[in-house]
């Protein structure tokens, strides 16, 4: 048994800084999910959205074990793709446990100079624009080919 359960977990920012139950648009998803799929057609792709779509609504114990096993998957994944157009405070939870882990962290992302995302990350691209030129140029491929904790940093 291979010790990845998936090869891409798509994560990034869902409440944000909002209050209450609001979430922010979620259409990043389908598009990573899109350009990963059509380039790297064999990877399993997760997607906590897609899996858990009212988790907003989830009572505190099942949002902690929602939360917690998706922190805990993030580690046995081969990429960890991080969509940071704003801050997220679980997604950098995710990314950390990611990079402690060995598995790249693809941040998407405008904030170049933030801290987490330029320590965490093993690539980093300005806008999905830009991740997508990254994923059909062979640069996923690449990374899912490469042994855990081999990841070299860049940006784009």
């Amino acid at each position: 048994m291979q010790p990845y359960e998936c090869d891409v977990f798509i994560g990034g920012v869902i409440q944000g800084s909002e209050r209450g139950d609001g979430i922010a648009a979620q259409d990043y998803r389908r598009r990573i999910r899109d350009v990963v799929e059509a380039s790297c057609p064999r990877a399993a792709v997760y997607d906590p959205v897609a899996r858990h779509p009212s988790s907003v609504g989830y009572d505190l114990e099942r949002a902690r074990e929602t939360f917690l096993g998706h922190v805990g998957l993030v580690t046995r994944c081969r990429a960890f793709i991080a969509y940071l157009p704003e801050a997220s405070m679980g997604t950098a939870v995710e990314m950390w446990e990611a990079h402690r882990a060995g598995v790249p962290v693809i941040a998407i992302s405008p904030m170049r100079e933030n801290w987490v995302i330029n320590l965490l990350s093993s690539m980093r691209c300005a806008d999905l624009a830009a991740f997508e030129a990254w994923v059909r140029g062979g640069g996923l491929a690449a990374t899912l080919a490469r042994r855990p904790g081999a990841a070299a940093a860049s940006h784009a």
